[in-house]
């Protein structure tokens, strides 16, 4: 009869649920272009921040039950090597609905988050995933960028289900798992670099020179870098003149640096670096343009090709 007592208390409940602390698995938001971070939201994810639960429950968490999860840190975000942060907000799942604050407890328990995880109806081991997004807006310099997060997870809820819903035993604990979070942010730059046009002119010697012209560089803040422009596509040799084709005619011509006669070429000291720019020469701004004048001429020295529309293109390349 006693046997039968204690078949009648524990065949109905359910398998008791425990949870505990274990080690994260980080969070990387990989390698993103400098650019990339300041315009567009970055996202990463962790599957696992630091709670692992297994069992089952036959009832819906009440409000009597909590998972709560208190985030800090001794920085406010990522940290790069030149004292730069990126900001982002931790979620408790994959949209923005529900942030989680810094030093504020999150409950796991409400919106139904951890009945859509599942956690506590498996047998087997399932953690709690958090998910990452960056702030739009951060101009910052190239370089790793990390950060620890220390996490306090403390839990109270009803373990195990009886009979008339009885609840047969709780699962009360808590402790600090720690979250590394990781960037890398590589130079980048945008490019304004409109055509050129010579206009038209019955003979070489009638064409004009090209003048007030300028490419506009925004490039990685704090990044020194060099310009180049190549020979173009049907150049007299490497480093020889440039010319422009139409049909199997070619029309000889070149760019110069600033308003001076000295080529613009892509090897070498033919390259201009960011400290020669005529505006806001330097390193890189991030968010503001850097300025190059440069001058372009037909050589008069060559005989008039037919007529035609003369064509080339040429290659411009950032270097850091």
């Amino acid at each position: 009869m006693k046997w039968l007592v204690f078949l009648a208390l524990w065949l109905p409940g359910g398998a008791w649920a425990l949870c505990s602390v274990v080690s994260t698995t980080a969070a990387g938001f990989g390698s993103q272009s400098s650019i990339a971070v300041r315009t567009t939201a970055q996202t990463s994810s962790t599957p696992n921040a630091g709670l692992s639960c297994s069992g089952s429950l036959l009832s819906l968490l009440t409000n009597n039950d909590h998972f709560y999860a208190t985030v800090s840190s001794t920085q406010s975000g990522l940290l790069g090597p030149t004292g730069d942060v990126i900001g982002y907000t931790l979620y408790a799942d994959n949209s923005t609905s529900y942030p989680i604050n810094r030093a504020v407890a999150f409950d796991f328990a409400r919106n139904g988050i951890i009945d859509a995880l599942g956690l506590l109806g498996s047998v087997i081991p399932k953690t709690v995933p958090v998910y990452l997004r960056t702030t739009i807006g951060s101009n910052v310099a190239a370089g790793v960028y990390s950060e620890t997060l220390s996490i306090f997870w403390n839990w109270n809820y009803c373990a195990g289900v009886g009979a008339g819903s009885i609840c047969l035993g709780r699962d009360i604990g808590s402790g600090t798992a720690t979250l590394t979070v990781n960037m890398t942010v590589a130079n980048d730059c945008t490019i304004t670099a409109p055509n050129i046009s010579f206009g038209s002119a019955p003979v070489v010697s009638a064409f004009t020179a090209v003048t007030g012209q300028t490419i506009n560089l925004a490039c990685t803040k704090g990044s020194a870098y060099t310009v180049g422009l190549d020979d173009g596509q049907h150049a007299a040799g490497i480093g020889g003149r440039r010319q422009m084709i139409s049909g199997a005619n070619y029309l000889a011509y070149d760019i110069f640096k600033s308003a001076g006669t000295t080529r613009w070429g892509n090897v070498g000291s033919a390259r201009r670096a960011s400290s020669d720019a005529e505006v806001n020469p330097g390193n890189g701004l991030g968010t503001g343009s850097q300025v190059f004048n440069y001058n372009a001429k037909i050589y008069t020295d060559q005989t008039t090709p037919p007529a035609g529309t003369y064509l080339d293109s040429v290659i411009l390349d950032v270097g850091f």
